[in-house]
């Protein structure tokens, strides 16, 4: 069974070519259209969506120079310019040939035409339209999601004064090939400060690469950063770019730096002064131009004074450093956080969640968030999952006992209920025994504060 495929158009103001062309393609492809009138084409391209379209280079009314081909090639690369065009013409020569492939012919076909070479040309023709298109498919996605993603900061908001300074610090250093090193405790978000320094950049327009050195195993950092050859160790099946290759003219992140050892520190310094790499199993070593933006949760600057960390590696990979702060250190960008959080998983689990309540906000401005922003977004997300109802109460949100504190109070267990009668007796006992502020402090009424001290027998 012959598998069709392909959508063809021919056009040929010679009625025979068009009758053989018809005979032979309707047994190979999806659909064969013919024109006998040029002046037809491009009405039929708004009606049809041609893989390949196969052009007679002359017509009657030029019959020799194919002039009339070639602007009818330009006419239909004017309305498609990702149409496949094939040349057909008796009068065919090497000189026209190099021709029509540079006025954006595809390929160049001689009447009479063997069969075989025919649906040869036909069949790479189709291939390469599909590839054209998949690939514009990819390109108008990715401008897409570069037009959402480009926006000041994405999914980095915060209006505390702390966030400001570091939105002031990116914009200053942005445009800049400066190495940045960022700083801040897992979970704040240094990677999307990275991107946002990437998508402000001169490199903006090429590829960020992000690396996870925590993740890479110390005998593969080689392989897996500066590449290898072909047979180089027993696994190295084919040749491999490593990250800094890839990350050529573009942007190369560096996350959990401080993992690194020394010796790793001294292949990766030699790299970064040298602007160039040697894959493992070659001595040629290939220049790479890298913006480098690293990054450590860490307290680098110890590791220095322990020798852990090489103080002239950390004099190349931080021209400026920029210093994340903990959430719980900008704990007024919560709501902004809660809020923008809200919106994206209401969304995404289709749920209408209209807020939280003031009982909730307020755990979570309480809580100490030892995961920063991402244990916050992860908080929200499975209290959105978890819900009933449009509005996300305080029982809503699991937090870690360990973590959460009222005043001095530190709670140090995980039983919901030993928790609430914990910060019942210390609310009671910071007002007390005044039941009216002890409710307010604690967001109930007084009745339902009187029904957990019967509960807790307070």
């Amino acid at each position: 069974m012959i598998t069709k495929v392909g959508k063809i158009l021919a056009v040929d103001d010679n009625e025979d070519i068009l009758f053989a062309l018809k005979l032979l393609l309707k047994q190979h492809v999806d659909l064969i259209t013919t024109l006998n009138d040029p002046e037809q084409i491009p009405s039929s391209m708004q009606n049809e969506d041609y893989d390949v379209i196969l052009l007679d280079m002359n017509f009657t009314k030029d019959a020799i120079s194919g002039q009339e081909g070639f602007d009818w090639l330009a006419k239909i690369l004017e309305i498609d310019p990702d149409a496949v065009v094939v040349f057909i013409t008796a009068y065919g020569d090497a000189e026209k040939a190099v021709k029509s492939i540079k006025a954006g012919a595809t390929d160049f076909i001689l009447k009479p035409w063997q069969n075989e070479k025919l649906l040869a040309t036909i069949s790479s023709s189709v291939k390469l339209r599909r590839s054209r298109m998949e690939a514009k498919g990819l390109r108008t996605r990715q401008q897409e999601i570069s037009a959402v993603l480009d926006q000041p900061f994405h999914e980095f908001i915060g209006h505390s004064p702390e966030m400001q300074q570091v939105f002031k610090t990116i914009k200053k250093v942005a445009e800049t090939d400066a190495n940045i090193l960022i700083l801040g405790e897992n979970g704040t978000g240094k990677e999307l400060v990275a991107r946002a320094l990437h998508r402000n950049s001169l490199r903006k327009d090429e590829v960020f690469i992000s690396v996870d050195l925590g993740a890479i195993a110390e005998t593969l950092f080689e392989s897996e950063l500066f590449g290898h050859e072909k047979g180089a160790f027993t696994d190295a099946h084919k040749t491999k770019q490593g990250r800094f290759e890839i990350a050529d003219k573009g942007t190369l992140f560096l996350d959990e730096i401080g993992n690194l050892s020394l010796p790793l520190q001294t292949k990766l310094l030699t790299v970064i002064e040298r602007k160039e790499v040697t894959r493992v199993g070659s001595n040629k070593a290939i220049p790479v131009n890298v913006r480098l933006i690293c990054a450590t949760n860490i307290n680098i600057y110890d590791m220095v004074q322990e020798n852990r960390f090489r103080q002239d590696l950390l004099y190349r990979i931080n021209t400026v450093e920029i210093h994340l702060p903990p959430l719980r250190e900008r704990s007024g960008d919560i709501q902004l956080l809660v809020d923008h959080f809200l919106r994206i998983y209401s969304k995404k689990y289709k749920k209408n969640i209209r807020g939280v309540s003031q009982t909730g906000l307020k755990k979570l401005s309480q809580y100490h968030w030892p995961g920063n922003v991402r244990e916050l977004q992860h908080a929200i997300e499975r209290a959105i999952i978890m819900s009933d109802t449009d509005t996300l109460e305080e029982d809503d949100f699991l937090l870690s006992a360990a973590s959460q504190k009222i005043g001095d109070l530190e709670l140090e267990t995980y039983n919901l209920e030993e928790i609430e009668k914990n910060i019942i007796n210390k609310v009671l006992k910071q007002y007390q025994g005044n039941i009216t502020q002890a409710a307010s402090e604690l967001g109930l009424t007084r009745t339902s504060l009187y029904r957990r001290m019967e509960k807790y027998d307070i």
